[in-house]
């Protein structure tokens, strides 16, 4: 009678060790799975980290602390004269009200053309409908480079150089910087939705352009957010289309005015490595512009910053929604 429960006992025992070692098998493979993850993830935001920092530092530095060798990171006196001479250097207020006008104008636009041709291509056919379509991925493809003489000739006709036409109108019928995307974004996102919520507005007498501005369009937020916040971006960082069509250093926005403030230190032989090794004031040399280049560049992206704070955590939502998150 002892015998079978000794076999039992030792059963059971064995079947222990065994979901022991195999539960200590599942945590060392989690332990390292999450590190070489962390690890990973740590690597690539290190990656855009850094430059991020690096400029922030140098923007409070002095020149002579970019030619100490001991300065790496942080500087031995904290100085805001590099913002004060970028500021004046780039125009800061003239430029951000025209990087305002451009890109939140245009992402406002985009907004409402681009939602309203989606739900056009996702909701109904039409003749032709996939020869549209694979014209609109086309135009997506399609380095805008290609296309900007034509463009020119046309908005030069039109007496609109150096006017905010040329963006806005564009936009205005989903034609603007990356607008064939947006409109696959809205595409996306409705036909995520159900038809249910058309059904029912049909029932209760509600026409196809009542049902989609009081109802569709409202539901749209989410792909909303996504959409005005790339096309605030792109719009904000966009430097060909404006020296094409902006010609006059009074409507410059802000990336024209960095870009020609860059361009003028480097007129005057000032690369970044000769910056890097060139000696402070009390040598008799010349003085760098890097702390300065620094400061205009941390100007200029510092709305684009503060934007995302307030919308970063609707734009995650938004891309899961929209069906764009990989998910």
């Amino acid at each position: 009678m002892e015998l079978p429960i000794i076999r039992s006992v030792q059963t059971l025992t064995k079947k222990v060790d065994h979901d022991k070692k195999a539960l200590l098998m599942r945590r060392t493979k989690s332990i390292i799975g999450n590190t070489f993850y962390y690890v990973l993830l740590f690597s690539l935001s290190f990656v855009f980290v850094y430059p991020l920092l690096y400029m922030i530092s140098q923007s409070f530095m002095r020149p002579s602390d970019v030619a100490d060798a001991t300065v790496q990171w942080l500087p031995k006196v904290l100085t805001f004269q590099n913002y004060v001479e970028a500021f004046k250097s780039i125009n800061y207020w003239n430029g951000l009200l025209n990087s305002i006008w451009i890109s939140f104008g245009s992402a406002i636009l985009q907004i409402i053309s681009c939602s309203f041709i989606g739900y056009g291509f996702a909701r109904y056919k039409f003749p032709l409908k996939g020869l549209w379509l694979a014209l609109l991925v086309f135009t997506f493809l399609v380095p805008p480079q290609t296309i900007v003489v034509p463009l020119y000739i046309f908005f030069s006709d039109l007496g609109w150089i150096n006017t905010l036409f040329p963006f806005i109108f564009p936009a205005l019928f989903g034609f603007g910087l990356k607008g064939a995307l947006f409109v696959l974004i809205f595409i996306q996102f409705y036909l995520n939705l159900p038809k249910v919520l058309e059904e029912a507005a049909k029932i209760d007498g509600a026409g196809p352009f009542r049902t989609y501005w009081t109802i569709m369009f409202p539901l749209a937020k989410p792909a909303m957010i996504v959409v005005f916040l790339f096309s605030v971006v792109w719009n904000w960082n966009d430097v060909f289309q404006p020296n094409m069509y902006l010609l006059v250093p009074d409507y410059f926005n802000l990336a024209q005015n960095l870009s020609t403030f860059n361009g003028n230190a480097n007129a005057q032989g000032v690369n970044q490595m000769q910056q890097m090794v060139a000696a402070s004031d009390a040598f008799g040399l010349t003085p760098t512009l890097l702390n300065q280049i620094m400061a205009a560049v941390m100007l200029t992206i510092l709305p684009i910053f503060i934007l995302y704070l307030f919308v970063q955590r609707a734009f995650v939502e938004g891309l899961e929604r929209s069906g764009i998150s990989g998910e």
